[in-house]
């Protein structure tokens, strides 16, 4: 007669137990496949114009730079400065109406920027974009704690996450088939789409499709918050601020270097995902729509490889040494992500396209890393602003500036519009070198008895 295991037993009753409070897997999937849909959506709305740069540089007159100033600074001056504020609403309000709210701003937005006529019109349409997408995250990630246990976290973040990884690939692909289908005139005779430049044709069929899954959050209900401290309801505004920055600033050997990290490994992936397309195009003299039947699927098949990965190696890391020991895998990510950047050099469009890949799968990792960390670290009542302000380091730095510096080493120092692959390498390289540097202080840190302390 075999003897009862121990160890297993308490293990299952501890699982058992902290299961206990959180909806039902039926129930709390449903949600996250919801939140992993409108990632995809916010993504591929945000993400449209760098596509799509020759035929809106043409229409519209513009420079290059001035392109990047609508794929980060338009895009990102909203995301930034509401994303924190946001965040806070995320954590005292419904985040479900939050969503449903984000959604219908950016989708809208999406359709007017299809519809602009000029630069500042097209900047307006982006500043709204980035209005409606900074309310996602902080939602979303607080969603998700109180929807999963923290042994089950890893993967649920990982599979939001992996929405965003894989809409760089269906963003590439869905617009290179509606460029195409538009170049055939299969849209002639279509209200609105009739008579529509390609890529503008894009833009609002895309915004169209992000009404429909706002529309789809209003069928959800919202779970409780979990370990929320009980007179948040009650505490003013202006209270609740000061208390969260109060805290993050008595934390901040927690935070501090994992938001700078953040932020310099998105100034590069962004600089990078702005100008792929154009750079496989320009270097080897095809079409965006040409591009994309190859560049697509396989950053959708990075993208789906890189949250289920990354998700399930949080997990392992957190059941064996705590969520003190995530910033080790966060070391290593940005020196895997290096050869992405040194896509200009491929000898083949195939090659090319699988480097420019391969930077999706290696994103999501780091996202689904780092917000499963921040979401350990922050108390119930701040997560919201704690994943809020990975928005603004990444908008900041990263959206705002990553595309812009691409644009600008292209326009004035290499002088050569088919040389923008040398200047995403220029910006991406030193990028992904100071994430590492600053994970690696989080790592460190970790280590110290100060900091053990300070955890307990």
């Amino acid at each position: 007669m075999t003897s009862p295991n121990p160890t297993a037993a308490t293990s299952a009753i501890a699982t058992a137990s902290a299961d206990q409070g959180y909806p039902p897997p039926l129930r709390a999937w449903t949600i996250l496949l919801l939140l992993f849909v409108a990632s995809i959506v916010s993504v591929i709305d945000r993400g449209l114009l760098n596509i799509v740069v020759d035929g809106v540089k043409s229409e519209l007159l513009i420079s290059d730079v001035q392109i990047g100033v609508l794929q980060g600074l338009a895009f990102g001056l909203f995301y930034a400065v509401m994303g924190v504020w946001l965040g806070v609403v995320a954590d005292r309000t419904s985040r479900r109406w939050l969503i449903v709210i984000g959604i219908f701003v950016w989708s809208c937005a999406t359709i007017g920027g299809g519809l602009a006529g000029s630069f500042g019109e097209l900047f307006l349409s982006r500043l709204l974009v980035g209005l409606g997408e900074a309310a996602l995250a902080p939602a979303a990630i607080s969603l998700i704690a109180d929807l999963f246990p923290p042994g089950r976290r890893g993967r649920a973040v990982g599979f939001y996450i992996m929405g965003q990884a894989i809409a760089q690939g269906v963003s590439i692909s869905v617009a290179g088939f509606l460029l195409g289908a538009a170049a055939r005139g299969d849209f002639a005779g279509w209200p609105i789409l009739s008579g529509l430049a390609p890529w503008r044709i894009v833009f609002v069929v895309c915004g169209l499709a992000g009404t429909v899954v706002a529309l789809a959050f209003l069928a959800t209900r919202e779970p409780p918050r979990r370990g929320a401290v009980m007179t948040t309801t009650r505490e003013s505004w202006g209270s609740q601020v000061s208390r969260t920055l109060a805290h993050f600033w008595t934390e901040r050997s927690k935070f501090v270097a994992v938001y700078v990290g953040f932020a310099a490994f998105f100034l590069g992936t962004y600089g990078a995902f702005a100008w792929q397309v154009a750079m496989i195009s320009r270097k080897f003299g095809v079409t965006p729509a040409e591009v994309a039947p190859l560049l697509g699927p396989m950053a959708i098949v990075s993208g789906l490889l890189g949250p289920i990965v990354g998700g399930w190696i949080v997990d392992r890391i957190v059941k064996r040494s705590g969520h003190d020991a995530i910033p080790k895998l966060l070391v290593i990510l940005p020196f895997v992500a290096l050869p992405s950047a040194c896509a200009v050099l491929a000898p083949s469009l195939t090659l090319a396209c699988v480097l420019c890949a391969s930077l999706a799968g290696i994103t999501a990792m780091v996202g689904a890393a780092t917000l499963t960390y921040l979401q350990a670290e922050a108390p119930a009542d701040m997560r919201g602003t704690a994943i809020s302000i990975t928005g603004l380091m990444n908008t900041v730095f990263g959206a705002a500036l990553g595309p812009v510096l691409v644009a600008m080493l292209t326009q004035h120092v290499f002088g050569r519009p088919e040389l923008v692959g040398y200047a995403i390498l220029c910006v991406a390289v030193p990028a992904y070198l100071v994430a590492a540097f600053c994970f690696a202080r989080v790592a460190g840190a970790n280590r110290t008895p100060a900091f053990k302390v300070a955890a307990a």
